[in-house]
């Protein structure tokens, strides 16, 4: 009797064993939030083949499948994998391999960090980036002289954080055949007394980054392989690298065909004919890690450089209003041509003016309702009688809720009173289509999609600051904040059937956090921790 228990015994346990299905991966013990339409959250579901192909309970999916990889999360939080909707991927690969200028306190720290940075790099252009001046006690722009002291041989471009002003010296300049100001569309080479200071406002940078040596095709696969480490890292799994070349795109073809770089992107081609002329004949381009269907385009500058085109003039600069980078009548050509091709249109418009600019012409070319999910990056500064045109249009504003914990030490200074009250309005924004994608615009803020969260949500820094929350009746919900950084922002390029939540039928792209952002106090936020980061079920990155 005994032994036919025992024969019995096995009979089962080999019956249930066939009866289930196969799995390649099993996640278990885990308050998983789905995102989903109703935000569900499950505690365990079953990976084949790079998607999930079922959720539910932990029971329920360990009694269904079967598989040799399993993950007991241990209680931990489970995240669609995170989705930065307007960042700069490539450029951030770049910035890892020049100074860090950021968070410097004085043009003193800038050039002491620059040296030191030198000494390191004794070849070729000092290239660094990060500096803000109005971090410094004395908030007015440097001007190169200290620059021509130390390098008098070797040629610099220090840009600012925002990316729409550089300080360049003078061995820069002579490479870049500049000798005297002269009007520039869009961009202000700055002069004092006749001679250059050295300061160079939007376009006018470009008159020496176009001198600055190329890096060859091995530098720039150890910069995209350099962000992507960092990236994962941070529990970011799709980026929308806003303004690459097509040649960019071809290495990033390359190195994702040799399973090199796993990173999902969601490019935006720049502004300019060989990109069109590329995209236009190719079509766009679709597949599992990479979606080339747009183009980006820049409406005006920054408001931290005074860049921001205004539709009356700076607070705390009467005489100036910033300006447009290009005529109207480029952006609505452009506009025709993007419509008629059916490709997406991702306009950065920072000022009121400029946006203004930039909904009117969405409006004429869109005719009125529509899903073609054209956007406007950034979408900073709106006149309230302007708000409106994005709902009419289903004009989808991209925005990157840390700009305003940034800009709001001295964002009233550039705007006034009153005109602040229509900035960085996240909720006014979020109420015209139902939906708003969320980004940090790295390299320009950090990579950290816990920020994101934080700032959008607690509309404070990371000291506490202000005590009341800055402008908190525009702060959004922590569902609102989580699904702009994964649904929504999938949405926003397209991808919401395919990526964006945990359902059946998408890439199993997933973040495992140490705690629950949406019952975390605010104070511990921005201690959360990414343990582990999934892409296709399989893990790219694990916390040490």
């Amino acid at each position: 009797m005994k032994g036919f228990l025992t024969v019995l015994s096995v009979a089962i346990l080999l019956f249930t064993s066939c009866s289930k299905q196969k799995a390649d991966l099993i996640l278990y013990n885990g308050k998983v939030y789905t995102i989903n339409d109703t935000f569900d959250t499950v505690q365990a579901f079953a990976v084949r083949d790079g998607k999930i192909i079922a959720t539910g309970k932990n029971a329920e999916i360990r009694k269904a499948y079967s598989s040799a990889e399993e993950i007991d999360a241990m209680g931990k939080t489970v995240y669609p994998g995170f989705i930065d909707a307007h960042a700069h991927f490539f450029a951030y690969g770049q910035s890892l391999q020049t100074a860090d200028l950021r968070e410097t306190k004085s043009w003193e720290e800038v050039c002491s960090r620059l040296a030191e940075f030198a000494m390191a790099h004794s070849d070729g252009w000092l290239i660094g980036s990060g500096w803000d001046q109005n971090d410094w006690p004395d908030k007015q722009f440097p001007d190169k002289t200290k620059l021509d002291q130390l390098f008098p041989d070797r040629p610099v471009l220090l840009t600012r954080i925002d990316g729409h002003a550089a300080i360049a010296n003078q061995k820069a300049l002579t490479e870049a055949g500049l000798t005297k100001s002269y009007d520039l569309i869009g961009g202000e080479i700055v002069s004092r007394n006749g001679a250059l200071t050295g300061l160079l406002i939007d376009n006018a940078t470009s008159l020496v980054e176009n001198k600055i040596p190329s890096p060859s095709p091995q530098q720039k696969e150890k910069m995209l392989m350099d962000a992507q480490r960092n990236c994962f890292a941070a529990g970011l799994t799709t980026i929308d690298d806003c303004g690459l070349s097509a040649d960019m795109v071809d290495l990033i073809e390359k190195m994702q065909a040799t399973n090199q770089l796993k990173m999902r992107l969601y490019v935006m081609l720049s502004d300019s004919k060989p990109n069109y002329d590329y995209l236009f004949k190719r079509g766009a381009i679709k597949n599992e890690r990479l979606n080339v269907r747009s183009f980006k385009i820049f409406a005006d500058g920054a408001l931290g450089s005074r860049g921001a085109c205004l539709l009356r003039p700076y607070h705390d600069m009467p005489g100036k209003s910033g300006f447009l980078l290009s005529n109207p009548d480029h952006f609505e050509q452009t506009a025709i041509k993007l419509a008629e091709k059916d490709f997406q249109m991702c306009t950065h418009a920072i000022g009121d003016s400029a946006n203004r600019t930039i909904l009117k012409i969405y409006n004429k070319v869109l005719k009125g309702k529509n899903d073609r999910r054209w956007r406007i990056e950034h979408a900073q500064v709106i006149s309230p009688e302007d708000v409106g045109r994005f709902g009419s249009a289903n004009i989808i504003p991209s925005v990157q809720p840390t700009h305003a914990t940034s800009d709001m030490y001295w964002a009233k200074d550039r705007l006034g009173p009153e005109r602040i009250k229509s900035a960085y309005t996240l909720k006014q924004l979020l109420r015209q289509n139902g939906w708003i994608p969320l980004g940090t615009d790295f390299p320009v803020e950090q990579i950290n999609p816990i920020l994101t969260f934080y700032a959008a949500t607690v509309r404070k820094d990371a000291r506490n600051y202000p005590e009341d929350g800055f402008q908190k009746e525009n702060a959004l919900t922590g569902e609102e904040a989580l699904r702009g950084m994964t649904i929504w922002a999938a949405k926003a390029n397209f991808e919401e059937k395919e990526k964006g939540s945990i359902e059946t039928g998408k890439f199993a792209d997933f973040v495992v956090l140490d705690r629950d952002l949406l019952n975390t106090s605010p104070a511990q936020i921005l201690s959360t921790q990414v343990l582990k980061t999934y892409i296709n079920g399989e893990k790219v990155y694990e916390k040490k």
